[in-house]
């Protein structure tokens, strides 16, 4: 009888030590955010990546009542950056921004990251997607993705593509279409998308694969023709640009992504407060139109639906690696 005393006293003696602890925990969680928010953005300020990443901290931070702070953590095609997403606390103050670079492409090239895409972070949802676009120098003499094809396939090895660099969007992109095309194009590496796109606009490459913002005011110049579009319906300011699904070259279709993350185990409380910040947001008129002159989309899917995407982006990409015999050490 007596022991039975010692155990129940020590269980009350327990609960109450832990309620105020759980307690604590709980009105934390309620009372998030209860101070500035950090927003990692794993690329240099200008790009895309950052480009969107500010355009939804600003609108993130009128929602949820606390100032949502960017701050561009570059290098390692986006590993450092996601590298400080994943080890820090997962309590909701610091969050970064993913990519198909950064949660799809290097997970399926790099040997040895520093963290593992898909189990080391919590995906909130995926913010954005931009269309990519294949464009040529027009002494190509090309106006069609279907002419350009047929002219590949007759100069085997003549034509070169540039990429943003070995591993980037536009590197994968590229071998994807050389192996949907069935076509032999020369690989032209550039340490990011400027040097890229300059050298195609002088015409030291022929091709390019880019995101659309960065090729869209040459192509509307006339100084890059565009062959197709990869996104799911066609772009309003390329009306006459189709699809590369329309073009027949499916497998290429994918747009790039740009989505919210935290470290992994982010207290479902906070994830749902998150989630449904960006819900809203996303269907602001004024953030739709930026978007749109981007030639992009809202998306805001779930949480589960956003894990789903990364996972499939990585599968893809280790098949494109090998079957493209990409390999980064």
């Amino acid at each position: 009888m007596q022991r039975r005393h010692v155990i129940l006293g020590l269980s009350l003696a327990a609960a109450a030590l832990a309620s105020p602890l759980t307690a604590g925990i709980a009105h934390a969680q309620d009372a998030y955010p209860s101070k500035p928010i950090r927003l990692i953005v794993p690329f240099p300020p200008g790009g895309t990546t950052d480009i969107v990443g500010r355009l939804f901290a600003d609108k993130l931070s009128q929602e949820l009542g606390q100032t949502v702070v960017i701050e561009n953590k570059a290098g390692a095609g986006g590993s450092i950056g996601s590298a400080q997403v994943a080890s820090a606390e997962p309590d909701g103050y610091l969050l970064g921004i993913a990519t198909v670079s950064t949660h799809g492409i290097n997970p399926a090239i790099y040997p040895n990251l520093p963290f593992d895409a898909e189990k080391d972070f919590t995906p909130i949802s995926n913010l954005a997607a931009v269309p990519n676009v294949m464009t040529t120098n027009p002494k190509v003499g090309v106006k069609t993705i279907g002419e350009f094809v047929e002219l590949a396939k007759k100069n085997p090895g003549k034509f070169a593509y540039a990429s943003a660099g070995n591993g980037s969007v536009s590197h994968m992109m590229g071998e994807l279409f050389k192996i949907s095309s069935g076509t032999d194009l020369m690989h032209v590496p550039y340490r990011g998308v400027g040097p890229a796109l300059n050298d195609t606009l002088a015409g030291q490459v022929d091709v390019l694969f880019d995101n659309l913002p960065s090729s869209l005011p040459h192509i509307q110049a006339g100084k890059l023709v565009a062959m197709a579009v990869a996104s799911n319906k066609r772009v309003a300011a390329l009306p006459d640009v189709p699809t590369f699904a329309e073009a027949g070259f499916a497998p290429v279709n994918d747009s790039s992504w740009f989505g919210l993350i935290g470290p992994a185990n982010l207290p479902k409380p906070v994830l749902e407060k998150l989630h449904a910040a960006v819900v809203k947001v996303s269907a602001d008129p004024a953030l739709m139109s930026r978007l749109e002159s981007l030639g992009a989309s809202p998306v805001a899917n779930t949480p589960e639906e956003y894990a789903q995407q990364i996972s499939a982006e990585i599968a893809k990409n280790k098949r494109i690696a090998k079957e493209a015999n990409v390999k980064i050490d």
